[in-house]
């Protein structure tokens, strides 16, 4: 028995070090998925830049991790200082849909969240504020990953709602970073602001395509529970 939940405890440090992260196949609990698309754009996201896009929540429950892909501009990467997250309402506008009542908001401060390079292509740079664009202008993308949120907002199954990220960097004259585009479209464009600026839609500056961004809402990771139940059960045995 002792050896079963030796490895138990081994199996449960191994799935620990391993929850951060989010792959295709993996659980979530959003319309669906919004992957990363590695030769699209990376919109420029860095404070006071804001970047919001919807989702339509298909669990009710706490939004307790969110994962979302981003790149650096020109791969000259930076440090992150603090990521901004808010939750909003939808407002259903005839002209373009948007973030509305704020609904939910917290600061993370490293290691708060956890990063990794998840791949490489030929990805653009966009600055919807400016309008600069460059294609192409980097090669490598980050995934980015927010786990066992503190007091987090409990969305309702079918509601759709807004996530808005705004990321500070420790050298905005150097270093910029930029939310990536995804493969998947849903509903509206994803939206652009100043930090309490109009929302203004997001198209892709060559084609005018509608864009939206790589982010995914998941479940709480239950798998390291499951196994100290088991292990309970085996030492009541």
């Amino acid at each position: 028995m002792k050896r079963a939940l030796l490895l138990l405890a081994a199996t449960g440090l191994m799935v620990c070090a391993a929850v951060a992260d989010w792959d295709p196949g993996d659980p979530y609990k959003m319309h669906y998925p919004q992957l990363p698309d590695p030769t699209g754009w990376d919109v420029n996201g860095t404070y006071p830049k804001v970047l919001a896009d919807d989702w339509m929540c298909t669990e009710t429950g706490p939004v307790s991790d969110v994962h979302f892909w981003g790149s650096w501009r020109s791969d000259l990467v930076g440090q992150i200082s603090r990521i901004h997250l808010s939750i909003h309402a939808n407002v259903p506008d005839p002209g373009f849909s948007h973030p509305g009542e704020l609904l939910w908001q917290h600061d993370f401060f490293p290691g708060e969240w956890t990063e990794r390079i998840y791949g490489t292509g030929a990805q653009g740079w966009y600055n919807p504020n400016t309008g600069e664009f460059v294609h192409p202008d980097h090669t490598t993308f980050f995934q980015y990953n927010i786990e066992d949120i503190p007091d987090p907002f409990v969305q309702e199954q079918d509601q759709i709602y807004w996530l808005d990220i705004s990321v500070v960097v420790e050298d905005p004259l150097n270093t910029m970073w930029g939310w990536k585009t995804s493969l998947d479209h849903w509903e509206d464009d994803a939206v652009w602001s100043d930090i309490g600026g109009d929302w203004t839609p997001l198209v892709d500056p060559l084609t005018g395509a509608s864009l939206d961004m790589a982010f995914v809402i998941t479940p709480e990771p239950a798998s390291f529970g499951l196994l100290l139940l088991g292990a309970w059960m085996l030492r009541r045995r």
